[in-house]
């Protein structure tokens, strides 16, 4: 059930040049970037890797355009100023520099929530039932389709930013007005009960699952990056259970023409029905996140991690340079 780990692509690390480390950025998730930043920054200077920090895009563009670097790892979070949505992967592809990741077409859809469920179902890949919900739209009737409860978000944010779960239609409002205040279209969303789950994807891999139990009632923004009582199980399930989430995780993840790394996020049932929520092509490095976790469980430390998603920016064997 162990995924079978592919030995490391390059062992010198000047193999990689001088490395931008990009991180912090413009985002609403802009501190979290910054401490996975930090993180993947020591990491690899303590491999070897001739790694700098760069906070943000404008500073890489001049930095770029001088010719400082010669790669990017990307650990920068979110859309507008973030480098999840395609703009960063566009701008090292127009100037001829390699980045950690997926490319242009699955940055920008996997940051754009609707689009990326359109994908998945246009293939039956299972997701909640949802609502794109344009200004002025009726929220009641919205929601009154799809049945209360419900999950209102911003369609291009993550870590848990602008999320309301309403219970009672008098709530919907304000659940509106939060989501409304980020960039971009909402989401109204059919809210699954049942086991949170969330699955890593390294180069042609899925991790090992992690089911996600808070402490409180939601895996909230406080849970994911302040909370010291959140417990991760992984593998989160066991047999067929297992393999079936890292494989569907894995096709989602390759749908939404994801590559590189990255993490899918899933619910699970009580009937033991899996639903794809969203991706994640620049998952956090934090103390508290995810896929570090679950990398640990075949092997993979926290600085092999880092080599590994910078291998990623690499030619594919059999590409040219």
């Amino acid at each position: 059930m162990t995924p079978t780990v592919p030995a490391l692509r390059c062992t010198d690390a000047r193999a990689f040049g001088r490395v931008a480390v990009l991180m912090g950025g413009t985002s609403a998730e802009r501190e979290v970037s910054l401490d996975s930043g930090r993180n993947v920054l020591a990491a690899l200077q303590a491999r070897g890797v001739d790694a700098h920090a760069v906070d943000g895009i404008p500073a890489l563009v001049e930095a770029l355009v001088a010719k400082r670097f010669d790669r990017v790892f990307n650990i920068l979070h979110g859309n507008k100023g973030g480098g999840e949505d395609g703009v960063l992967q566009g701008l090292c592809e127009a100037l001829g520099v390699p980045v950690t990741g997926s490319g242009v077409l699955g940055s920008a859809l996997g940051m754009d929530k609707i689009r990326t469920k359109q994908v998945w179902l246009s293939l039956g890949l299972p997701t909640p039932r949802y609502v794109r919900l344009a200004k002025g739209d009726d929220v009641h009737a919205a929601a009154r389709s799809l049945g209360l409860p419900v999950i209102v978000k911003p369609s291009c944010e993550g870590s848990s930013v602008g999320v309301s779960r309403v219970f009672n239609e008098a709530d919907l409002e304000a659940a509106v007005a939060l989501a409304a205040a980020y960039p971009g279209e909402l989401l109204m969303e059919q809210l699954v009960v049942g086991g949170e789950y969330t699955v890593g994807i390294l180069g042609d891999i899925a991790l090992p699952s992690i089911r996600i139990v808070p402490a409180g009632e939601y895996y909230d923004y406080h849970a994911k990056y302040q909370a010291e009582d959140t417990q991760y199980l992984c593998p989160g399930l066991e047999g067929e259970a297992e393999a079936g989430i890292r494989a569907l995780a894995l096709a989602a993840f390759r749908a939404a023409g994801c590559s590189g790394w990255g993490r899918v996020d899933v619910m699970r049932d009580a009937a033991g029905n899996n639903y794809l929520l969203e991706v994640n092509t620049a998952p956090g490095m934090t103390s508290h996140s995810l896929v570090p976790k679950a990398a640990g469980q075949v092997g993979i430390g926290f600085e092999e991690l880092c080599w590994r998603v910078l291998e990623t920016s690499l030619p594919k064997e059999g590409a040219g340079a």
